[in-house]
């Protein structure tokens, strides 16, 4: 069992940057693909972006050019830089794992997912 544990998540007003860390333990394997989905009040969760192991990206059309994923795979740790925020990007951040980044975008298929951290971003 995979445990996902997400930090970095608060209100900053429209223009600013955060960046949200994603730890996770317990997995017995490599963990292939990971990354950060949104989900705004009253809409779907939406996939954001998501990195496989070997530093391969993607991206969201609407956060291209502002957000920036990487990872440290010797901690198993991914992170999201997230700059020039609108207020269209609050939401909750979820933490995920895909077994391959080709599946990314798929809910269906996550994994394991973390318990969400709030993004906040005020005009």
């Amino acid at each position: 069992q995979v445990q996902l544990v997400e930090s970095g998540g608060g209100l900053v007003q429209a223009g600013g940057s955060l960046r949200l860390s994603c730890a996770a333990s317990g997995s017995r394997f490599s963990i292939n693909a990971m990354g950060w989905y949104r989900q705004a009040p009253g809409k779907q969760r939406e996939s954001v972006a998501g990195i496989a192991s070997g530093g391969t990206s993607t991206y969201a059309n609407s956060v291209k050019g502002r957000f920036t994923i990487s990872r440290d795979n010797a901690k198993n740790t991914v992170y999201l830089q997230m700059n020039s925020l609108k207020p269209e990007d609050t939401a909750v951040y979820y933490c995920a794992v895909h077994k391959s980044l080709l599946t990314w975008g798929t809910r269906s298929l996550v994994d394991y997912w973390g318990q969400g951290t709030q993004v906040t971003v005020s005009s």
